[in-house]
């Protein structure tokens, strides 16, 4: 992977979490917050799990494991994950542009696993991750977004991303 395709890659994972951002933004708090029986029971709980989990990784890259989840708690609305969100976002795109500067991209990252074990991968292998993780659970807030009756988002698929950025060739 070079850094090309890595930015490729990060323009994809926030161009979809904003359609997703902007999806679940209508919903009125009691239906942000309602136990769905999903994976993390409410809207609410899988996107800060989405951010945490965006959060976790680049901390892993600049050396910090960190052993326990955030809260939802913490994020009573939309507004309030979308803007330290969008401060991670500012982080990420920095660090993968330095590492893709330095032809990094393939460099062996040491870390610990929320239990402790020790684990160790390639960065291009854990950003792809990142955004495959998100796609999975991006797809399980729309499916609670049918659940309650509120609109989907806006597709989300890859291919969509790449049309919508690319201009037609006649």
């Amino acid at each position: 992977m070079n850094l090309e395709d890595a930015m490729a890659l990060l323009d994809y994972h926030y161009w979809a979490r904003d359609r997703m951002l902007d999806a679940v933004e209508v919903l009125a708090p009691e239906q942000y917050t309602r136990d769905l029986g999903n994976s993390f029971t409410s809207v609410r709980d899988t996107v800060v799990h989405l951010y945490f989990a965006e959060w976790a990784w680049y901390s892993r890259w600049t050396g910090n494991s960190p052993t326990t989840s955030l809260s939802s708690g913490h994020f009573p609305d939309v507004a309030s994950i979308r803007l330290v969100w969008k401060s991670q976002e500012e982080k990420i795109r920095l660090f993968v542009g330095i590492l893709g500067a330095s032809d990094e991209l393939g460099r062996l990252f040491e870390y610990r696993l929320m239990n402790g074990d020790e684990a160790k991968s390639v960065f291009w292998h854990m950003l792809q991750h990142v955004v495959n993780h998100a796609s999975y659970h991006r797809g399980q807030v729309t499916t609670m977004l049918r659940q309650l009756g509120a609109p989907a988002p806006k597709p989300q698929d890859l291919i969509r991303f790449y049309r919508e950025r690319t201009p037609r060739v006649h």
